[in-house]
Order: C-alpha cells, then sequence, then structure tokens
C-alpha cells in the first residue's frame, strides 16, 4: 500500500512509520523549549532587526491579548524551510479556546502572493497543532506546510483560525 508524505511523494508504508518517527524527534529536538539554550548563536550578517521588520505596536498587543487572550505571537521558518510555525503565549485560556478549536481550519497566508499553508494531518496522529484546552502562562504551536518553500524568511504573513485573524507577522 502507497501513502503520501509531507512533500506529496508516494512511499511504502512500513517506511512512513519511521520516516514519521525521525521527523517528530527531530522536530522535538530542534524545537524542544531550552534544547539550545547553552548553544551560541551565530552572528547572522543581516541584522535581527531586518528580518523581524515593523515591531508590533504596544497597543496592538494590549488589544490582541485583551480580545483573543493571546500575546508574544511569532512565525518561524524551519525543518529547513519545509514548514513554518506559529507560537503564541496565553495570558486568558477562555478567550484563546477560539485557537485550539478542532473544528476550525487554521491558515498562514502570505500577504504578497496570497498563498495559503494548511496544518498537515498525518494519518497516524492527526493534525500537527495543539488542541488541548489553553492553560495560562503556557506557550503553543502550530506547524503548517510550506511545500515548495514558497514562504521565506523576511516576508509577512497573516494568520487566521476561526474567529481569530492577525495580520502582518514578519516569518522569522
Amino acid at each position: 500500500m502507497l501513502s503520501v508524505d509531507l512533500l506529496g511523494r508516494s512511499v511504502h508504508q512500513e517506511h512512513s512509520g519511521l520516516r514519521l518517527t525521525l521527523l517528530l524527534a527531530a522536530y522535538l529536538l530542534v524545537c524542544a523549549p531550552g534544547a539550545q539554550a547553552d548553544a551560541p548563536r551565530p552572528q547572522s550578517t543581516k541584522s535581527s532587526a531586518a528580518l523581524r521588520g515593523v515591531p508590533r505596536s504596544q497597543r496592538g498587543e494590549v488589544w490582541y491579548a485583551r480580545r483573543f487572550g493571546v500575546d508574544q505571537m511569532r512565525v518561524r521558518y524551519t525543518a529547513s524551510g519545509a514548514s513554518v510555525e506559529f507560537r503564541y503565549r496565553v495570558v486568558d485560556p477562555d478567550k484563546a479556546a477560539v485557537l485550539s478549536d478542532k473544528h476550525a481550519t487554521p491558515y498562514m497566508i502570505d500577504e504578497k502572493t496570497g498563498i495559503k499553508l494548511l496544518v498537515p494531518v498525518m494519518e497516524q496522529i492527526g493534525a500537527l497543532r495543539q488542541t488541548v484546552p489553553p492553560e495560562q502562562g503556557r506557550e503553543y504551536w502550530l506547524l503548517f506546510a510550506n511545500a515548495g518553500k514558497l514562504v521565506k524568511p523576511g516576508q509577512r504573513v497573516d494568520v487566521s483560525i476561526g474567529s481569530f485573524h492577525v495580520r502582518g507577522l514578519t516569518v522569522e
């Protein structure tokens, strides 16, 4: 029996479980909180301010915290560009529940091209997003498939999950 991996290629089912396990292990190793806290960070030739783009206003951050119960929203280029991660911290679990709604389809939209990225769904583990009830002070994530590496660092994207919409996040 054949199945399809994240990039749309056909693979034999007995190898897909091993690949999935390796992919998840690599993701957890790279993205685990504090996993690289002691590692020195290489200095980039571009300034970090240039990659961040225009900072969000303090007023905008307060609005998202009051309206949707989240702050510290950011988007990162991960897995060598094969995926893009959206992270946020919960400040009000009741208001942030819309972001973890299993029935709401999350989209990441490139502002320039209008390309929509979706959260991939794995056969054995489901969607690569957290849908547990939110807790105050915890950080949550969604992983969007970036097949063809169409979204790159420095580009601005919008994230939409049900009634939640945030515009102009810069991919780090």
